[in-house]
């Protein structure tokens, strides 16, 4: 794994943040942009995900940027299940709704090796 200077130089924020900007293109189509319960709460949860990984390195303790990669973890699984609700309802067409689930998916998994790599480390940041 490269050095990471920033929250920025993580993959998984820089995947994150490209979802963020397509969940709100999501958001903006017709019928989904009148269910505002729904739109407001994918839009929060995807922020969520972004967010919960600069808070968490910001922390600058190792243990506490493991705890917010969980909860942006969390949150990621927040944005698959919600994308399942925005396609059963027709808000989003198959197509859009397999690249954002993917999307997903993938910055999950990011989430996930950081974290098992972060474990692993032997090397503590202070």
């Amino acid at each position: 794994m490269g050095r990471i200077n920033s929250f920025e130089d993580i993959k998984a924020w820089q995947n994150a943040r490209k979802l963020v900007v397509d969940i709100y293109k999501a958001t903006k189509q017709q019928e989904f942009s009148r269910d505002y319960g729904l739109k407001d709460q994918i839009q929060r949860t995807a922020v969520s995900v972004m967010s919960n990984i600069a808070e968490g390195y910001e922390r600058n303790s190792k243990k506490e940027f493991i705890r917010f990669l969980y909860i942006s973890r969390g949150s990621a699984g927040e944005v698959r299940s919600l994308l399942y609700v925005a396609n059963d309802l027709n808000y989003i067409d198959k197509e859009f709704f397999d690249q954002l689930s993917d999307s997903v998916l993938k910055i999950s998994c990011q989430i996930y090796r950081l974290i098992e790599y972060l474990s692993k480390e032997k090397q503590v940041k202070s």
